[in-house]
């Protein structure tokens, strides 16, 4: 690998990496990345979900304020991931991926126009519309299971079905649903590249600089969204959700 192609995936790291921790899309600008250095999409894709531990380790250390108070929340959650992520490692080595393809764009937009929509939910409680659920609901392990067989799968927008759910199910505002996604969503990536760090071919010249940028804008991200206008950004990750959906619907049907 050339100085050049090696700045290149660090930089694209950090657009990733930035991404994902804000809105879960990292893999719309790390997967094309590794393409454009010629390595094949069986191979970019391992590459890129072993990479994405490093998001994580970013997002998740910086979101420590967010994640107060949700350990016992989080923990069926987490052991959800752990079997989703398995599932969707052994599903990538196992199987075509022909049918994940056509379904994905349909879920990815579905989600993306749910936040859209959605109102936050101070301004529900406000004008006395709604309130959030006292209690998250019996069937969040079990969602978040599926979203992460897709996570282990493939993973691009897998954050964005996880935050679209998290935000419409446990009445918690962007930046406490995002580190919940964050969280779940990187020990499901991390069980999956522990997966394919044993048994699949892992592009390791392209892994560790992905790698180092994916760090970097993962501890960037939850400051973003702590600052940032929420509805502003909530619109922002719908709109970009919608994009994905709208790009990987064309490449699934075409």
């Amino acid at each position: 690998m050339s100085v050049l192609e090696f700045l290149f995936l660090v930089a694209a790291g950090v657009g990733a990496g930035l991404t994902g921790s804000i809105a879960g899309l990292a893999s719309l600008v790390s997967y094309p990345a590794l393409l454009a250095t010629g390595l094949p999409p069986v191979t970019a894709n391992v590459t890129n979900t072993v990479a994405l531990v490093l998001n994580a380790v970013g997002s998740v250390s910086a979101s420590r304020p967010e994640l107060r108070g949700q350990g016992r929340r989080l923990r069926p959650l987490l052991a959800a991931a752990v079997l989703g992520g398995t599932t969707g490692a052994v599903l990538l080595l196992l199987t075509p991926s022909d049918a994940f393809e056509r379904i994905v764009p349909w879920l990815i937009a579905g989600a993306s126009a749910a936040i859209l929509v959605q109102r936050p939910p101070r301004e529900l409680a406000a004008d006395g519309v709604a309130h959030a659920p006292p209690r998250d609901p019996r069937w969040l392990p079990l969602g978040t299971f599926a979203v992460t067989i897709y996570g282990g799968y493939f993973g691009a927008a897998a954050g964005v079905l996880l935050l679209a759910m998290y935000l419409l199910t446990t009445g918690e505002g962007l930046p406490r649903g995002n580190a919940m996604k964050n969280v779940v969503l990187g020990v499901a990536n991390g069980v999956a590249a522990l997966g394919f760090v044993v048994l699949a071919d892992v592009a390791w010249s392209a892994a560790l600089p992905l790698a180092l940028g994916f760090f970097v804008g993962g501890r960037i991200g939850p400051r973003v969204v702590r600052r940032a206008p929420q509805a502003a950004l909530r619109t922002v990750i719908a709109v970009a959700g919608l994009g994905l959906a709208v790009h990987l619907g064309i490449q699934a049907y075409t």
